[in-house]
């Protein structure tokens, strides 16, 4: 009789403890979910700032045809990215266009004095600030969830319930990753 209740509250243990596993999973995959919503919404927020910054451009900008499209481009393919890692190139692509576009503008202080374009650039780059702390919170619940996945014991509860890592964001754009040259000479 012993016996049989030493098994039996082994088996409790042993069950406890795999549902404990398990739900840590799924709420560690749920958090990946949630972070990267939380990236998704600042992304939307920068996709609807564009056009209303290419259009208040066009008026000055009439020789830089070019530009706007390839923003406009840029800002289509972003949204119509699906996979983490297709979003992340694509989003990596647009911020090249901006950049490029935030560069002709130099050439343009008509532009540069509008307060509508003004008040638009500020906010694209609030954006951008909430865009990479978002991205960085994402990866870290990324980081999180892979190990939790690929680390023992809880790669066994992964490995039953096919849990899958996650994919982090990541910046395709070499130049992107290199610090910034300053020359004073």
């Amino acid at each position: 009789m012993l016996i049989i209740l030493v098994l039996l509250v082994l088996i409790v243990v042993v069950a406890a403890w795999l549902i404990g596993l398990y739900n840590g999973l799924v709420g560690l995959r749920n958090a990946v979910k949630n972070a990267w919503a939380q990236i998704d919404v600042q992304l939307k927020r920068r996709h609807d700032l564009i056009p209303n910054l290419v259009e208040t451009a066009k008026g000055y900008v009439k020789h830089e045809r070019e530009t706007l499209e390839n923003i406009t481009n840029a800002r289509s393919r972003a949204m119509g990215a699906d996979s983490v890692g297709e979003k992340a190139k694509a989003e990596s692509a647009l911020s090249g266009a901006i950049s490029k576009f935030m560069l002709v503008v130099e050439n343009y202080p008509d532009l540069k004095a509008n307060q509508n374009f003004l008040a638009l650039q500020e906010e694209l780059t609030s954006t951008e600030n909430k865009i990479a702390f978002s991205r960085q919170a994402y990866n870290d619940q990324v980081m999180l969830y892979n190990n939790k996945i690929q680390m023992f014991p809880s790669n066994i509860v992964a490995g039953m319930f096919n849990f899958q890592p996650s994919e982090f964001f990541e910046i395709e754009n070499e130049a992107e990753r290199q610090t910034p040259k300053v020359d004073f000479s």
